[in-house]
């Protein structure tokens, strides 16, 4: 085995640790081995997904890798130079859109040119950030860092049809350090709302009127979107919200054999958490400034609680970039601070 590779454990931090690794490789030119990928997930090794992700990291930088097979649990990655150029991938699932976008962008921002990404699967998956989450909050603090990247959304795509395409377009650019501090500052519900996709509409008023009795919102200011039948069954709860100058959505994905009273509380139990804290952004939000703050060199932020993906997120961070990322932890409150180490 060649001296030369990080060596990463990737049993415990999901695809998460993997994407972070991608990224980092391509920007540091740094090679790696990742053994135990999704070790500890009932269903471990790379999912249509992440191979995705893995293959869509090689072709930008034309990488050389081993293991880029479905369920494998062992990768070794060598990265060349980020190339800009027009990227089309295609996950073949319903596999998320945004976690294989999240993977490219930091590594295309330092491309010799602009390049445009399109990529079809899902946009609104569980357990991943759906498109809405991308374009309303991580957006725009990317771009206030100094990211010049605009999204489209083509097409939705639910699971488990999948088929929606969204696009990107990154040009060159520097990031700069962010500074994101929460109090107990008041907090403004900007919208909130149901979308139904091939459904009833009756399922995305009954998540309203969840909406509006927990959240004491008036019912007639509530309104479902309805998508017809063009992009296959799905449902999306989301909450925007704004909090000193920072927007945050919450969103929760409707599932089969879930109600639609339990689709809407699980958005509104997360909203309520980060909204009752004094705490910058949330849990989801915080894990994927990380990154950005880390390529910046310094940043900070607070948030509700330290995750198992943001302590993951921070290990394989630092195996890449000469930085201290410092995870502090009191009350309601958690903090990240990603600087140079202490002397």
């Amino acid at each position: 085995m060649s001296q030369d590779l990080i060596l990463i454990d990737g049993t415990h931090g999901g695809g998460q640790v993997l994407r972070t690794a991608l990224s980092l490789s391509i920007i540091t030119g740094r090679p790696f081995r990742m053994t135990g990928i999704r070790g500890k997930r009932s269903r471990p090794g790379l999912l249509r997904q992440h191979l995705t992700a893995v293959q869509a990291a090689a072709e930008i930088c034309g990488a050389r890798i081993l293991g880029a097979e479905l369920n494998s649990t062992a990768i070794e990655f060598r990265p060349g130079s980020v190339r800009a150029g027009n990227y089309s991938f295609a996950i073949g699932t319903a596999g998320s859109t945004m976690l294989v976008l999240q993977t490219l962008l930091p590594a295309l921002l330092q491309a010799d040119g602009p390049s445009t990404v399109r990529i079809s699967g899902g946009t609104h998956n569980p357990a991943a950030p759906p498109f809405d989450f991308i374009q309303e909050a991580w957006l725009p603090l990317i771009q206030r860092m100094g990211a010049q990247i605009e999204l489209t959304l083509v097409k939705h795509g639910f699971v488990p049809g999948g088929g929606g395409v969204v696009e990107a377009t990154v040009r060159p650019s520097a990031l700069h350090p962010l500074a994101l501090d929460g109090e107990m500052e008041p907090v403004t519900i900007v919208s909130a709302g149901a979308l139904v996709s091939a459904l009833p509409a009756s399922i995305g008023n009954r998540e309203l009127d969840r909406l509006a009795a927990r959240l004491g919102l008036e019912r007639r200011d509530l309104s479902v979107t309805e998508l017809g039948g063009q992009a296959g069954p799905g449902n999306v709860v989301s909450i925007i919200a704004m909090k000193t100058g920072t927007t945050e959505v919450f969103s929760s994905i409707g599932q089969e054999r879930l109600r639609a009273e339990q689709v809407a509380d699980e958005a509104i139990d997360e909203f309520k958490a980060w909204a009752q804290s004094n705490s910058a952004v949330g849990n989801h939000l915080a894990d994927q400034l990380m990154l950005p703050m880390a390529i910046a060199g310094a940043g900070r932020l607070t948030t509700v609680r330290l995750s198992n993906h943001i302590r993951t997120n921070a290990a394989v961070i630092q195996q890449f970039i000469d930085v201290d990322v410092r995870l502090t932890e009191s009350g309601n409150q958690a903090s990240i601070a990603v600087g140079p180490h202490p002397r």
